[in-house]
């Protein structure tokens, strides 16, 4: 993590009368699939964590992160994880219990920032599978003993068309996130299962968020050609260079390709 004086920037009319200091952070965002490879079906959490680790993110966040499963050697994957690759602060909520063979999973943040609130928020529907948003606060230290708070958002929506759409609804609807102003840095990022790429557009863009020019095509892992996945940003908070982390290991270590990007933050 870095924070640095630069030249004054435009942060793509968030306020664009307002320029200065800039903090950056490396964020990445991966359905890990329970640290199980998608095509060798190899249950391996050392090779999960050499992929986050080559991203060297300040900030990560994951989805299908299991815990109580013999499948799993009854790890606890937020712990094995957060472990092996030195993150300090982590916050985990789990959706989906499925027994004592296959344990249970959700969603988890590990971060090199403190963790000052965590919460998580409920977005299942009616006879569909839980989902849900895991929301953190992160603390961010600035120059001359000043902080301020980096709101987070992971999550991971259903399958289902209608079903997205609603998730979405409630969760612009939700606490915390309605009495959010404008100019609070937020972050929104996970599996957003959206088979046609268009629910960022529809639903984040029009209440100020900034995303991927593109889609970036994440599912199957293998030969993405679904951009399940996504991120954006609100508020003092740009994405730079949004990006499909497409090596080796990646391909491997799970059915979809973690997604990287850099925030620049006003401070």
């Amino acid at each position: 993590m870095t924070v640095r004086a630069t030249e004054p920037v435009d942060f793509g009319g968030a306020a664009p009368d307002r320029v200065g200091l800039v903090m950056q952070l490396r964020v990445l965002s991966w359905n890990v699939h329970k640290c199980v490879g998608g095509l060798d079906r190899r249950y391996d959490p050392a090779r999960t964590a050499a992929v986050i680790a080559a991203a060297d993110a300040d900030v990560v966040l994951l989805q299908e992160v299991a815990q109580r499963g013999r499948w799993y050697g009854d790890h606890r994957q937020v712990d094995v994880l957060g472990d092996l690759l030195g993150y300090r602060h982590r916050s985990y909520f789990v959706n989906v219990r499925l027994g004592p063979r296959r344990g249970e999973y959700g969603n988890a943040i590990l971060s090199r920032l403190p963790i000052i609130a965590s919460s998580n928020i409920d977005l299942t529907l009616p006879r569909k599978k839980a989902r849900s948003v895991l929301h953190a606060e992160l603390r961010m230290a600035l120059p001359g003993d000043h902080t301020r708070v980096l709101h987070v958002f992971n999550l991971h929506l259903g399958l289902s068309g209608r079903e997205r759409h609603e998730q979405l609804r409630r969760f612009l609807a939700c606490e915390p996130f309605a009495r959010l102003r404008p100019a609070t840095p937020i972050l929104v990022a996970g599996d957003f299962n959206d088979v046609w790429g268009t629910l960022g557009r529809r639903h984040l863009m029009p209440v100020g968020f900034r995303g991927p020019l593109r889609p970036l095509r994440t599912f199957p892992a293998y030969a993405p050609v679904r951009a399940l996945d996504s991120l954006f940003g609100r508020g003092d908070l740009e994405l730079v260079e949004p990006r499909t982390v497409r090596t080796a290991p990646a391909r491997w270590a799970s059915d979809h390709l973690p997604l990287l990007a850099t925030l620049r933050l006003r401070t």
